[in-house]
């Protein structure tokens, strides 16, 4: 019986510990998607507003020309 118990405490301890690292793993995950987000959405974002900006000073500029 005290074997039983023993490997129950064993066992829990276990769990605790598996239930800590899956903490840490999905805060490191959610970083990870934050930062992903950050540097891939919004620099599309930006290229929305920039390539228009863009096109218009060029087309500005050789207006003369074509």
């Amino acid at each position: 019986m005290e074997e039983i118990l023993q490997k129950l405490e064993n066992q829990e301890k276990k769990i605790d510990e598996v239930t800590s690292i899956i903490k840490k793993i999905r805060i490191y995950f959610l970083i990870i998607l934050t930062l992903s987000v950050i540097t891939f959405v919004l620099p599309m974002i930006g290229l929305i507003f920039i390539i228009p900006w863009f096109m218009r000073t060029i087309g500005d500029t050789y207006q003369g020309l074509l």
